[in-house]
This record gives structure tokens, C-alpha cells and sequence, in this order.
């Protein structure tokens, strides 16, 4: 019979479940800290698009930041925006808005082949620098936008919600805690589905599809950031990588199975992924099949839901001792990892900390995702640490 177990994460451990998803932060990290400390910081988000609706909750009742600007291009989306979040200033222009001496931190959710410069300039402006994922398209990219928040003494931080994810934060601290004793395998589902998400417009995914004529792809390079990123975050860095990736509909990048052994650990990792037409899976985000399977010597975890919930279950289970322990209680919408992770980035910046996921950490991911993509083409053994720019261009031809 599964037990049912009320789990930290879950609203009646809402303190302890905030403590364990936050961490304490280090002192000393980057510019911040004690000077911040004195005062709310303030942060303006740039890019208005379909996924900026999912970041502005986290301002909402944030006691460390407020959303204080917005800015983008189009009119109409800017009106939107201040219509229903009320921010304080608004911009059209970016230059003018890194102007503002009052921004403390800037938040960029524009397509990932515009993000360099675009933190770059906001580093020299003085301002931390949070940046959706994936960070960038290259390696050299990815180079030139940590020096420059090294240069400027400002944090850098690439925004994944997936590992702020309450159920999977807590399936970490069950690991790290020896519940499933040791790890053995980690296995990632991505299942896309056509039908059953909340209506978004089509050139959301539109500008995704071309950049798989540039070697990227929205399966992998993407949305397959999210699970590439926790994989890493989970069991450590990845030694080679394995796989097979074919096509559908020409463009999507999938179906796929990838493998990959890490550096540090005898665990191997897999990465499915699959695009299922026909399928309805109901969402109030993207109706994609997602769940975590990690087995262990002595147990298995499995984290389900995410965006979508494809299975009647909870989104954490433990199995151990021959018991199935149940964590239904726990805060199981994706939207909490959003918050989570704007509140975290704020956290540090106010008070000193390094971001989950930093500008280093982020460029491991890109030659992950990098080494995924060849593999898949290739069908040969590819070593992230063995890329550069050159060898991705000449391999993904």
C-alpha cells in the first residue's frame, strides 16, 4: 500500500520547503551583497513575448525585488505588460533602459541568437544579468558574455526553471541523502504533444524551427535544455555523449535517444525524446509528456508532470524497502519554478551568492546540448570537453 508523505516542499512545510529550494548563498559573490542589502532591488525584463508571462509572477510579493521596467519593441505588447503588471517605467529602446541608473537587474527573455550582446551591454552598464535559455549559440559566445561580467563585477546567471522545480528539488535532496543509495541510471522523457495546451500564438514556435538549419533545434538545443541542464545539476559533468536523432515533419528534431556516460559517477544518463501528433495532454502551459526516472541501489524515484500531466499519479514518488512512498501533496505547478528561480537570482544579488546556474555552468550545458546534436547525427561517441566552435561547425554539417 503507498504511503502518502507530506513532503517540505509541499505548502504545510512551506518553510522548509523554501529554505531547501533557495540554499543559503555564499558571501562575497560578484557585486552585491551588503550595499544591495539596504534596499528592494529593482529589475526591468526585456522581451515581451508568450514565455515573459511565465517570469512575471515572481516579482509579485517578492521581498527582495520588484518589477520596476519592461521593455520591447512592439507597442502592443508593451501595453499589455504595463495593463497587467503595472511596472513602474516602461521603454521601447534597450539603450535606454540600461541608461536608467535606478535598474538593478536585467532580465532578457529575447531568442537565444540575440542574447550575447545584449548581456554584454547590459554587464558594462553595470546591471546583473539574468538570461533565458538556452544562453547562447556558441561556445565563443558564451566565452565573451562571462568575461564581461567578470570585467564589471556583476553576477551572470542563465534562467532554468526546470531544476527550481519543486518536485525535482526535492527528488535531489532524496539522492543527495543516500534514499535510493547510489545512483545508477537517470532517465529523461520528452514527450511532445500537439494537443491539449493553453492557446499561444504560432510564431512562438515558428522562430524556433528555422535555427535548425543553424545546427541547433528546438527538441534539444531548446526545450531539451531544461533536461540537459538537470542531468548536470543532478549527478555532475558528462564525460561522452551517444545517440540517435531523426526528423519529423522535416524540422522538429525528434524522435531521439540519446545516452551518456559521466565524468565523476557510474550512473549513465538517457534522454528520450518523441513527438506524438495526435496525442491530447492536458496543460495550462505546453502539453508535453515529462518525467525523471532515477534508479538507485537500494530504490527509485520518479518525478512526473512538469508542464503537462500526462499520468494520474503524484509528481514525486520514492520507492524503497518495498514501500512506495507518495509525495502528493507536494507544490507540483510549473509555474512555481519560475518563481523560485527569479526569487533565488534575487537572493544573491541582494545579499551575496552564486546563482544556480552560472554563466560557466550555463556554457557546459551549450556543449552538452552541442554534443547531443552531433552525437544524434554522427552516431559516434562525441566528448562535450572536446568542442569548440570549429569542431561543432565542421561536425554538424
Amino acid at each position: 500500500m503507498p504511503e502518502s508523505k507530506k513532503s517540505a516542499s509541499s505548502p504545510r512545510g512551506k518553510a522548509a520547503g523554501k529554505k531547501a529550494a533557495t540554499a543559503a548563498p555564499k558571501s562575497g559573490s560578484a557585486r552585491g551583497g551588503a550595499k544591495s542589502a539596504k534596499r528592494k532591488l529593482r529589475a526591468a525584463v526585456v522581451g515581451l513575448g508568450d514565455i515573459s508571462r511565465l517570469h512575471m509572477p515572481g516579482y509579485v510579493d517578492n521581498p527582495d525585488c520588484e518589477l520596476y521596467a519592461v521593455c520591447d519593441c512592439a507597442e502592443e505588447k508593451v501595453c499589455a505588460c504595463v495593463d497587467c503588471w503595472s511596472p513602474r517605467k516602461h521603454y521601447a529602446d534597450f539603450k535606454e533602459l540600461l541608461a536608467d541608473p535606478s535598474i538593478d537587474i536585467v532580465e532578457i527573455l529575447t531568442p537565444h541568437h540575440l542574447h550575447c550582446e545584449m548581456v554584454i551591454a547590459a554587464a558594462n552598464a553595470g546591471k546583473h544579468v539574468s538570461v533565458q535559455k538556452p544562453m547562447c549559440n556558441s561556445l565563443a559566445e558564451a566565452d565573451r558574455m562571462i568575461e564581461a561580467a567578470r570585467r564589471n563585477g556583476v553576477m551572470l546567471k542563465v534562467f532554468e526553471n526546470f531544476v527550481f522545480y519543486p518536485p525535482y528539488v526535492k527528488a535531489k535532496e532524496l539522492v543527495a541523502a543516500g534514499e535510493i543509495g547510489e545512483p545508477l541510471t537517470v532517465r529523461f522523457k520528452l514527450g511532445t504533444c500537439m494537443f491539449g495546451a493553453r492557446y499561444y500564438p504560432l510564431s512562438v514556435e515558428l522562430w524556433h524551427m528555422l535555427e535548425v538549419e543553424k545546427g541547433m533545434g528546438q527538441a534539444i538545443f531548446d526545450d531539451g535544455y531544461h533536461k540537459l541542464s538537470q542531468a548536470v545539476d543532478l549527478i555532475g559533468d558528462i564525460d561522452v555523449v551517444r545517440g540517435w536523432v531523426d526528423r519529423s515533419f522535416a524540422y522538429a528534431d525528434m524522435p531521439g535517444a540519446l545516452m551518456w556516460r559521466y565524468k565523476n559517477s557510474d550512473c549513465l544518463g538517457v534522454f528520450d525524446l518523441g513527438l506524438s501528433p495526435n496525442l491530447y495532454n492536458k496543460s495550462n502551459y505546453f502539453s508535453a509528456d515529462e518525467r525523471i526516472d532515477i534508479t538507485g541501489s537500494k530504490g527509485s524515484i520518479s518525478i512526473t508532470r512538469c508542464s503537462a500531466q500526462m499520468l494520474d499519479a503524484p509528481a514525486l514518488t520514492l520507492v524503497k524497502g518495498g514501500r512506495r512512498i507518495l509525495f502528493d501533496d507536494i507544490r507540483a505547478d510549473w509555474q512555481d519554478s519560475f518563481a523560485d528561480s527569479t526569487r533565488h537570482f534575487a537572493k544573491c544579488v541582494r545579499f551575496g551568492g552564486e546563482p544556480l546556474l552560472t554563466g560557466e555552468r550555463g556554457k557546459k550545458i551549450v556543449q552538452f546540448a552541442y554534443a547531443c546534436i552531433i552525437a544524434g547525427k554522427t552516431r559516434g561517441e562525441i566528448r562535450p570537453d572536446d568542442l569548440t566552435d570549429d569542431v561543432i561547425a565542421e561536425l554538424n554539417k
